[in-house]
């Protein structure tokens, strides 16, 4: 019987498996509320880990940057009961929810232009002490804990679309993607080069996670945010360099983008990544056919409607995670079975443990 470790491993590698993977992505508002229905909590109420409680085959290894270019410069500005407004480090104010989930509304950027970058923020990035991004101590901490269990360890942090997104904001991000192009790639080779210098120190001081997921949003609902032929120029050499700079360490490469992702998979395949997450279903993705074109280039990680799980229904539910498991086995798939998102507080606990068990009734290849 493979491993947690194992299974994973081999689907990302096109090697036998002996089942369908598990993982998914709990709010932590949606744990805050399953334990008022049963979910365990610690010895001060907090809820236990999901990827133990429910046998999840992937943890988190960390790896997360401080890609901001301030260090240590995040300012509150104003605060509710509710919600923070901030300033980060790249001279966003973004408004966040304090006791629930959820994207920040964007304020103001400093960053309107390149002569703002090129004075104020590319400097910090390219003279900077890159133990102070890294958060060795912590990383190396979280592979001693959780490598003895058995679980394939993921790194992941979010890269140039979602930095650009928190540093200009989306109308200067996008009116330079046309006007601008040249900054665009300033930024991102800027970024590349740091990101791949911060990663040779975590990976050769503190060692090797078992794979790397990168957190791109390239996708709203039934298109992408801009044009194939955008991205393609300017986004997509820089993936498929930090992809080939994974696969020098031997790790496989996950992209996780939520929205509408469809039109860009000859790219993402291209770009060498191994594995999508999470082909989100009520954006226009349609997984089976995903399956159909993809399923011998791309393990596919998700892509069950999380609506089905908020749905409550416990027919719907058993129909609808035993026809998406085997339909995607059917089609060759090696998959990692989750949702199409992430859990959200419109799902009770009892609903979710139903869906595992249905899963564990079809996980075998």
């Amino acid at each position: 019987m493979q491993s947690s470790r194992d299974v994973v491993d081999a689907l990302l590698r096109k090697q036998p498996a002996d089942r369908v993977g598990l993982n998914d992505s709990p709010w932590g508002d949606t744990l805050e509320k399953w334990v008022t229905q049963g979910y365990p909590a610690d010895e001060e109420g907090n809820p236990v880990g999901a990827a133990e409680h429910f046998g999840f085959d992937i943890a988190g290894a960390g790896g997360w940057l401080s890609w901001e270019p301030k260090l240590d410069a995040g300012e509150t500005l104003e605060e509710t009961d509710e919600w923070n407004i901030t300033r980060n480090g790249a001279g966003a104010v973004l408004k966040w929810w304090k006791h629930k989930s959820g994207t920040p509304e964007h304020i103001d950027f400093a960053m309107t232009d390149r002569s703002v970058w090129e004075a104020d923020y590319k400097p910090l990035l390219i003279e900077t002490d890159i133990r102070e991004r890294i958060g060795l101590d912590g990383y190396k901490e979280t592979l001693a804990e959780w490598r003895p269990k058995g679980y394939w360890m993921s790194a992941g942090n979010q890269f140039i679309w979602e930095n650009m997104r928190g540093s200009m904001g989306d109308y200067t991000m996008y009116m330079s993607l046309i006007e601008d192009p040249d900054w665009i790639h300033d930024y991102n080779r800027t970024y590349t080069d740091l990101y791949k210098a911060c990663y040779k120190v975590m990976f050769e001081e503190g060692g090797l996670p078992d794979g790397f997921w990168f957190y791109e949003d390239i996708g709203y609902k039934e298109s992408l945010f801009c044009s194939p032929k955008v991205l393609e120029e300017l986004i997509f050499p820089y993936y498929a360099e930090m992809v080939e700079f994974m696969h020098s360490y031997d790790l496989p490469v996950v992209l996780h983008t939520c929205g509408y992702t469809e039109a860009a998979l000859d790219m993402i395949v291209q770009a060498g990544f191994e594995g999508l997450n999470p082909m989100e279903v009520k954006a226009g993705n349609d997984p089976f056919r995903i399956a159909d074109r993809y399923a011998d280039k791309l393990a596919l990680i998700g892509g069950l409607d999380a609506r089905v799980f908020e749905s409550g229904d416990r027919k719907l539910i058993r129909t609808s995670v035993a026809d998406y498991i085997e339909g995607m086995k059917a089609r060759g798939v090696r998959l990692v079975f989750g949702s199409d998102h992430s859990l959200s507080t419109n799902i009770d606990y009892e609903d979710f443990k139903y869906a595992i068990e249905v899963y564990r009734e079809h996980m075998a290849y």
